[in-house]
């Protein structure tokens, strides 16, 4: 007996015939089975699709025994679940989601779609006759699987869900194809076109990762390649570059998504902002279907995309609306992820969940806010729109946005003379604000259009922090015929608390760094025409926190603090004059101390001198606890020495020196955009720092890396060892005098650990000075020019490797030609040697003296014919270091 279907006001309906024809190109496929301890085994079976010539590479997953959680015949059959994948992704992406929903009860087939993975064809952009096509054939080919649960003839129970692109897609079945039952899209577009050119103006840095992450125009159709590079030359989109956008997104079939809708997504989010959500849940909810909708924490600009939690509230949306089971609760209307304070034990974010039953929209319970001192701003767009504001910068604003939900100022730059500030007096109370703000500004422009980007900071009491939420702003494209008179300005839509005491900043910027300006120098002047009014949301309340709020308000608090002394770097002491004599001296060090915090008497270092000079590779040893990362941090200038002194080519180091501009630094590997290609990672990180892309020396670095053809691909693809050279090649941005890695090897194989040396020695060839921190000894003996040894945070011994471990009974022969075999055996025979041995590169040997002098040897090896390049005393560093560790007991 089939499960009754939930009504929901649709119809039913085919495409043409032509879409049913899908071969199955590879026979059964390839099956592979996962099972838990307790799950069911899940088996896949992986398929090469044909749909109208294009191959369209498939996985299919299901459960033995039709899973768990119910929702089938009797006979074994079950719901069925499309997943689609993020752009520049795969199938690939998403197969953990698909074996949890298969092993939940559900037939589950993923897809790549066109242009990605194995799939052929042409990039579309969800093209209805060719993506939107693709997924109404993977539901032809779902009726006709045995174990599917059937509505009809060739009507599969379906829910489609997927990511950004995957999405869109969702969403574009929905209307497309009414057999779709229900969808859950995640941080995705209602329309492209708005997305990408939000009020006419061009997002410029997220349309190029488009682009970028595609794998180059010569992916895309034609006409979307034709349009792309029309649009970036212009910097203006055009009626027929959104047109051609509008047609390939949801809102073109809007008003026939009819299905259950659980619309997922991000707060930390430049590329789909909240908006776009909002016009989904408005559209689908008027068509009469239910919908529910999720702001989470994170979203294309980095941050917690609560992966677990939304999968799960997917599996049981999908059982309520697939399985027709009444009992699992689906969640409330409306959820949003709020975060306050940090988890003492691992440093995270601490997040609660507040929501609605209902939707508030974006504009509920607006509260009217006063902008102080109304008089008419004058600012000026410059020439070339350069230097740009930064507000959004794509894959950085997530961490940033953590931090401004903490109160903690991010990367936010608006220059004198190129915007407008309006600020609000102190709050009396505090403020939460859900949704977007609205005012309503006379703006004019000495001539053509005026290209504005409107922003709401949170402001301390004091004035000098303030915190943009979510690192967003909002473009507005003021045509001639809109001057002069009021408009309406919406602001980003954020979920933020402001506290009393604190103040609200509304600026309006001529410039941003992630979209296009006029190149045309400019005058516009902005006049309020209101207040700012604020939605707050009321019928939204946070769940209950589970233990007291100090307990992660005090936390948030000494952050605060914590971050306002680190970022500003402002306290009250004179930094001393640069001393000449040291200009070009990259690092001297003087009787540096730093103690424990909370210690009057325990030191992490101290009393510690020494100086580097140029051209020098420098190994920073020492066993844990020995101080390196202590005085790596010193120097960097993230924390201040508590007595002594550090001087980067003269220069005094405080957090924020200029001088610091002069140094590149490697801690810990760095995060990049894994759609994206290396050497576009590499371009966005330089373009957020705001200096002139020639200054960048992008090539030379690359060169020294030694990436080659990789730069093209995207960093997902890059193993460990190529992501660490990605990261090494970030630090030498600019080609800084002083480069600092800190343990660069870790996690590389033998061979990957050999080409870092490489780099390393590569780029002090140049007369430039690297400091490497590493616990691989053998690494820091062939790859440093110098040491510096550490313990107990003291400095045991400096000096250039060879005086270090030049003492002992072994000697280090090399020679011009590649040692053999049989000479090694030749010279270990000798008499007086002790052992031969051939070094790693094969052109030499290492020779234990056990009664012979090295000057017998040398001529023994003469004697032999040996083509001497050089014959020195050697010891391996490790005993060296052991030895100085230890008091020279070792």
């Amino acid at each position: 007996m089939e499960i009754p279907k939930p009504r929901w006001p649709r119809g039913r309906g085919r495409w043409a015939a032509a879409l049913a024809a899908l071969a199955v190109l590879a026979g059964a496929g390839t099956w592979t089975a996962v099972a838990a301890d307790d799950a069911p085994v899940v088996r896949r079976t992986d398929r090469m699709m044909n749909v109208d010539g294009v191959r369209i590479d498939t996985s299919y997953f299901t459960a033995e025994s039709g899973g768990t959680g119910g929702g089938g015949d009797g006979g074994g059959r079950r719901p069925a679940v499309l997943i689609g994948h993020g752009f520049g992704g795969s199938k690939d992406d998403v197969q953990d989601q698909a074996r949890k929903l298969a092993g939940d009860g559900y037939a589950v087939l993923t897809w790549s779609a066109r242009g990605f993975g194995r799939s052929t064809g042409e990039i579309g952009l969800n093209a209805p006759d060719r993506e939107v096509k693709d997924v109404s054939a993977l539901i032809d080919w779902l009726a006709r699987r045995p174990e599917v649960l059937l509505d009809a003839e060739g009507d599969p129970r379906v829910g489609v869900t997927g990511s950004s692109y995957g999405g869109a897609v969702s969403l574009l079945a929905a209307g497309y194809d009414k057999r779709v039952d229900a969808i859950a899209p995640r941080i995705t577009y209602w329309n492209l076109a708005d997305a990408l050119f939000p009020d006419g103006v061009f997002k410029k840095l997220w349309a190029g990762i488009f682009v970028t992450s595609g794998g180059g125009c010569e992916k895309f159709e034609r006409e979307l390649c034709r349009m792309y590079e029309r649009v970036a030359v212009t910097g203006k989109p055009d009626a027929a570059a959104r047109k051609l956008l509008t047609e390939r997104s949801p809102v073109a079939v809007g008003s026939r998504v009819k299905v259950p809708a659980l619309i997922v997504q991000g707060q930390t989010d430049s590329l789909f902002p909240l908006g776009q959500a909002d016009a989904m849940a408005r559209t689908i909810r008027a068509n009469g279907a239910p919908v529910a909708v999720d702001w989470i924490a994170g979203g294309h600009d980095g941050g917690d995309l609560e992966t677990g939690r939304v999968e799960k509230r997917i599996g049981d949306w999908f059982d309520r609306y697939l399985k027709d089971d009444k009992g699992v609760g689906t969640g409330p209307a409306f959820r949003v992820t709020r975060t306050g304070g940090i988890d003492s034990t691992d440093g995270a974010a601490l997040q609660r969940g507040a929501s609605g039953d209902r939707y508030p929209g974006l504009l509920s319970g607006g509260e009217d806010i006063a902008l102080g001192d109304t008089r008419t701003r004058t600012f000026r767009n410059p020439a070339g729109a350069e230097p740009p504001a930064i507000s959004a910068v794509p894959g950085v604003g997530g961490g940033l946005s953590q931090l401004s939900s903490l109160g903690v100022g991010g990367l936010s730059i608006d220059f004198p003379g190129q915007h407008a500030r309006f600020d609000s007096e102190p709050l009396d109370t505090s403020l939460r604000v859900t949704g977007s703000p609205t005012v309503r500004v006379t703006v004019r422009a000495d001539h053509g259009d005026a290209v504005l980007f409107g922003k709401v900071y949170d402001v301390s009491p004091d004035g000098k922090q303030q915190v943009l939420p979510a690192q967003l702003v909002t473009p507005y494209r003021i045509g001639p015929d809109r001057q002069g008179r009021p408009v309406r300005l919406t602001l980003p839509a954020v979920d933020h608390q402001l506290v009393a005491g604190h103040r609200l900043r509304l600026v309006l910027s001529a410039t941003d760094l992630g979209y296009a300006s006029p190149v045309e120098p400019a005058s516009y002047t902005v006049a309020l025409d209101g207040p700012l009014t604020v939605p707050t949301a009321p019928e939204v309340t946070t769940a209950s926190a589970t233990l007291p709020w100090w307990t992660w308000g005090l936390p948030a608090v000494a952050l605060l603090i914590a971050a306002a002394l680190l970022l500003t770097g402002r306290r009250r002491t004179a930094t001393p004059a640069p001393d000449p004599a040291l200009a070009d001296v990259p690092l001297r060090i003087t009787g540096l101390s730093k103690k424990y915090a909370g210690s009057t008497d325990r030191y992490a270092v101290r009393d510690l001198s020494y100086r580097v000079e140029k051209g020098q590779v420098l190994g920073l040893l020492g066993p844990n606890g020995a101080g390196k990362t202590t005085t790596l941090r010193m120097l960097m200038g993230l924390i201040r020495p508590d007595e002594g002194e550090i001087r980067v080519f003269g220069h005094a180091i405080r957090p924020g020196a200029p001088v610091l501009s002069r140094v590149g630094a490697f801690v810990e590997g760095a995060g990049f955009l894994p759609h994206l290609s290396g050497r576009a990672n590499l371009e966005l990180y330089w373009q957020a720092t705001g200096r002139p892309a020639e200054d960048s020396r992008i090539d030379e670095a690359l060169e020294i890396a030694g990436l080659g053809d990789a730069l093209a691909r995207a960093v997902r693809t890059y193993s460990q060892g190529m992501r660490q050279r990605l990261a090494i090649a970030q630090a030498m941005l600019g080609m800084p005098d002083l480069l600092i890695l800190d343990e660069p090897t870790n996690g590389l194989d033998p061979p990957q650990i050999r080409e870092m040396r490489d780099v390393m020695i590569r780029y002090a060839a140049g007369g430039r000075t690297v400091i490497v921190s590493s616990h691989l000894l053998s690494e820091v003996e062939q790859s440093c020019t110098h040491l510096v040894v550490m313990d107990h945070g003291r400095l045991v011994q400096a000096g250039p490797v060879a005086e270090i471990t030049g003492s002992g009974d072994t000697l280090l022969v090399t020679t011009a030609d590649e040692v053999t075999e049989p000479l090694t055996e030749k010279v270990a025979a000798l008499p007086g040697i002790g052992s031969a041995v051939r070094t790693d590169d094969g052109h030499g040997l290492l020779v234990r003296l056990d009664g012979a002098t090295a000057s017998g040897l040398i001529a023994e090896l003469v004697r032999l014919d040996v083509p001497l390049t050089g014959v020195g005393p050697h010891r391996r560093l490790e005993d060296a270091f052991l030895t100085l560790i230890s008091g020279g007991s070792a």
